[in-house]
C-alpha cells in the first residue's frame, strides 16, 4: 500500500546529512507547520470563506513561535499567493492549488508531489501537523527519508478512535493511521485525547491545551445576546441552534459561520439553515465572518453556545472565556475547575433551553459562571504556557535527534 509512496521521491535522491551537534549552545528548530487549509486564516483574507479550529490554533502558535526566537514555515494550499511570502514572521510556501489535478490521478500528482516538492523546499527540523488526514503518511515517510522530526498534534476528540476519524476514504483513513504509529511526538488537548490515544493507539502523548491571546481589556456583555459561532458543517449541529431560537423567543441570537465545505451537501445545509434564521425575529444570522471581525461579537454576548456532538477543544470557547462568557454545550472536552466541568454540558435539548434561560435570567448564576470560566482560561490556556511547553517538546526531539547523529 505504501508502494505509492516512493513515486514521490525524486530520482537519485539521497537523505540530507544530520544537523550538526549543537554542543552547549541551544539552537532554537525551524519549524514548519503542514497547514493546506490555513492560507485564509493567517493572511486574514475576507474572499476565502472558510475558517477551521485547528487553522486558528496552528496561526497562534506560529506568531508565537517566531515571537519565541524559531524560525517558522508554513505549507498551504496556493491561493494565488506568491511563493515564500512573509506574514507576521511567518514563512509561506504553496503546495498545490484547491482543484489542481484530475480525479483519481490527483491524489498522486499534482497533490502529495507538490506537498512533498514543498516539505523539500523548507528544509525544516521539526514539522507540525494538526488534523487527522492521509498526510500524516506523506510527513511520516519525507522525515524518515531525510532523518527529519515531527509531530502530530490532535485535533477533534475522533482523532484518536479508529474508525471514527472524519476522514471520507478507507484509503486516507489508513493512511493516516500509519503516519500517527511513526510520529516522533504526539500532541493532545486535554486527559480524554490522552486516554484515547493511549488505549487505540499505544502512544503516550504530550498533553498542551489549546491556546488564546485574548484583546486587551476584553469582557462580557451582561446586556448581550447568545453566540452561537461555528461552521455549518453536519458535525457542528446547526439545526440545534435554530430549534433552540425557537424555544426561546424571547432571546436575541447571533449565528456566524460559513458553509463548513463547498460540496452540495453541506451547502444545500447553509441554505437552510440560513433561510429558517432569517424568518426567525430574535435571530440575526451573519453567515460567514472573518475571525478578526468575529472577535467583536463575543465582547457583545452575554451567552456562547456550542452545539457540536465531536470537539477537540473549540477556539469559540477560549474567545468566550477570556472574556468571561459562559458556555453551554453538547460535547464534553473534559475541561474542568475544582473537579467541576467548566462550563454546562447538556444532553438534551430541554435542558440546553434551561440553561440558557437561567443564564440570561438570573445574574448571580451568570456571574459564578462566568467567574469560573474566566479563572479556568487564565490558569491554563494563555499562549506564553503554551509555548513554553511546546519549546520544552522542540528541545527535546532536538537533543534526542543531534543524541543519535
Amino acid at each position: 500500500m505504501l508502494s505509492f509512496l516512493n513515486l514521490l521521491k525524486p530520482p537519485g535522491e539521497r537523505p540530507h546529512a544530520a544537523p550538526p551537534r549543537s554542543g552547549r549552545t541551544e539552537r532554537k528548530a525551524h519549524i514548519c507547520f503542514v497547514a493546506p487549509g490555513a492560507w485564509p486564516v493567517l493572511s486574514g483574507a475576507e474572499d476565502l470563506k472558510f475558517v477551521g479550529g485547528a487553522e486558528v490554533q496552528q496561526c497562534t502558535l506560529a506568531r508565537a513561535f517566531c515571537g519565541n526566537g524559531h524560525r517558522v514555515s508554513m505549507i498551504t494550499l496556493d491561493h494565488g499567493q506568491p511563493e515564500g511570502i512573509e506574514v507576521n514572521g511567518v514563512v509561506c510556501h504553496t503546495a498545490h492549488a484547491p482543484t489542481a489535478g484530475l480525479p483519481v490521478v490527483r491524489f498522486l500528482h499534482p497533490r502529495l508531489t507538490s506537498v512533498w516538492r514543498a516539505l523539500r523546499r523548507v528544509d525544516a527540523d521539526i514539522y507540525y501537523v494538526r488534523s487527522a488526514s492521509m498526510l500524516t503518511a506523506v510527513v511520516a515517510a519525507f522525515c524518515r527519508h531525510y532523518g527529519k522530526k515531527w509531530l502530530y498534534a490532535g485535533a477533534s476528540s475522533t482523532d484518536f478512535l479508529p474508525g471514527e476519524q472524519r476522514i471520507r476514504y478507507a484509503r486516507d483513513r489508513w493512511l493516516f493511521e500509519y503516519g500517527l504509529r511513526r510520529a516522533d511526538a504526539i500532541v493532545v488537548q486535554n486527559a480524554m485525547q490522552y486516554a484515547s490515544c493511549l488505549a487505540h493507539y499505544a502512544r503516550q502523548a504530550t498533553v498542551i491545551p489549546s491556546c488564546y491571546a485574548a484583546p486587551p481589556r476584553a469582557s462580557a456583555d451582561r446586556a448581550g445576546g447568545i453566540l452561537w459561532v461555528s461552521n455549518l458543517s453536519e458535525v457542528k449541529q446547526p439545526q440545534l441552534c435554530i430549534d433552540l431560537a425557537r424555544r426561546l423567543p424571547h432571546r436575541r441570537f447571533v449565528m456566524i459561520g460559513g458553509p463548513g465545505g463547498s460540496d452540495a451537501a453541506n451547502l444545500k445545509r447553509f441554505r437552510s439553515i440560513e433561510r429558517q434564521a432569517r424568518e426567525l425575529p430574535n435571530v440575526r444570522f451573519l453567515g460567514f465572518v472573518p475571525p478578526a471581525m468575529a472577535e467583536t461579537h463575543f465582547s457583545q454576548a452575554r451567552v456562547l453556545l456550542n452545539t457540536s456532538r465531536a470537539e477537540g477543544f473549540p477556539n469559540t470557547f477560549l474567545q468566550a472565556w477570556a472574556r468571561g462568557v459562559p458556555a453551554v454545550a453538547f460535547v464534553d472536552t473534559g475541561s474542568r475547575e475544582g473537579g467541576e466541568p467548566v462550563y454546562k454540558i447538556v444532553p438534551s435539548l430541554a435542558q440546553a433551553q434551561a440553561e440558557l434561560e437561567k443564564l440570561m435570567s438570573d445574574d448571580v448564576h451568570w456571574k459564578q459562571a462566568s467567574d469560573r470560566c474566566r479563572r479556568h482560561f487564565a490558569a491554563n490556556h494563555s499562549v506564553a504556557a503554551a509555548t513554553a511547553r511546546y519549546s520544552a517538546l522542540f528541545r527535546d526531539l532536538l537533543i534526542g535527534h543531534e543524541a543519535r547523529s
